[in-house]
């Protein structure tokens, strides 16, 4: 058993969250850059204070997936991405693969279920696993193995930690889920459930199975909306549970971190003209032996995203909620 731990970054809720929380920055010649210096001081400070040796930025791959077979209308009011986000992609791709983290997008699937797979291949393995999400459907993947981190609110969720952010158990956040629904994802849910009634009903009845049966119980205009939705709770549920089962192309030894490419980090960070982060990347070239030097990516066909393919399509907005940052000290502690 390592003690360092697999790190699985939800990459696009983290660009989405960092194109809305943060400042709109852009070059002198106008070209946005915001979204890019979120992401990647995030990614340097996984990298600070995890130390791992194996890591993954995962993001969802373009076309249906599952869900959408399911229910035609799973996130179907999701808005185009802005121009100002979709032109920070392909530098950010550049960026992580630089910095020698790979890259992911599965087909079919959505990313969450890539993250959920990992992580349980890797508590498997006897592996700690450490999810950088601030998405809040992560949550059921918590348990002896898995935590959550969000560095956006410097936060950390273990099983204690969900029970009292939600009030349910890690078990029960799908049922939870399936209950107060999803506006941004258009998941059904429950119309006048919130977080409160969903997580009291789940400690009363325990389960949604239980809760269905018993629906009777419950009195007054709620129980009587529990009752018109017993039909769609399924489907919900279904659409809110992460798959850990996906067939993937790759190992976990496939998510080996590899040396930064220096030139070309120092390169794409001038021309960003992001000062500190070049004066880093600098730095550590100083520091790196003579004989190191950039490993070139080597992933399994169709796993790894190269930075020069159109990623726009494949990153829908997330829901969440935003941490606006105003100055550029906060930006620098995100």
């Amino acid at each position: 058993m390592s003690d360092s731990p697999l790190v699985l970054v939800d990459g696009s809720s983290y660009l989405y969250r960092a194109f809305h929380a943060l400042p709109p920055l852009s070059t002198a010649a106008g070209q946005p850059t915001g979204a890019v210096l979120g992401v990647v001081n995030m990614l340097y400070k996984l990298l600070d204070e995890l130390s791992p040796k194996r890591m993954a930025v995962v993001f969802d791959a373009p076309g249906k997936t599952f869900r959408s077979e399911l229910y035609a209308e799973y996130k179907a009011n999701r808005p185009p991405m802005p121009d100002e986000l979709r032109a920070q992609v392909p530098p950010l791709l550049e960026a992580i693969e630089a910095m020698g983290i790979p890259l992911l997008r599965i087909d079919g699937v959505e990313a969450d279920d890539v993250i959920g797979t990992l992580a349980r291949r890797a508590a498997a393995a006897g592996s700690p696993t450490v999810i950088s999400t601030g998405d809040k459907d992560l949550a059921q993947l918590v348990d002896g193995h898995v935590t959550l981190v969000n560095t956006m609110d410097n936060t950390t969720l273990d099983r204690a930690g969900v029970e009292l952010k939600f009030g349910v158990t890690p078990e029960q956040i799908t049922d939870y889920l399936a209950l107060v629904g999803d506006s941004i994802d258009n998941i059904p849910g429950i119309a006048g459930v919130g977080p409160k009634t969903a997580a009291k009903w789940l400690q009363q009845f325990h389960d949604l199975e239980t809760l269905k049966a018993r629906a009777g119980e419950v009195g007054g205009k709620i129980g009587e909306r529990l009752r018109e939705s017993l039909t769609t709770l399924d489907l919900s549920k279904q659409l809110a549970t992460i798959r850990c089962d996906v067939e993937l192309p790759l190992t976990l030894d496939d998510l080996a971190l590899r040396p930064q490419d220096a030139a070309r980090l120092g390169a794409l960070f001038e021309r960003l003209e992001f000062t500190r982060l070049l004066r880093r990347v600098r730095e550590s070239a100083d520091a790196m032996p003579p004989h190191a030097s950039a490993a070139p990516a080597t992933a399994p066909s169709g796993a790894v995203q190269s930075a020069a393919a159109p990623a726009s399509a494949a990153l829908a907005p997330p829901g969440g909620r935003y941490e606006t940052v105003v100055t550029p000290e906060a930006l620098e502690r995100w």
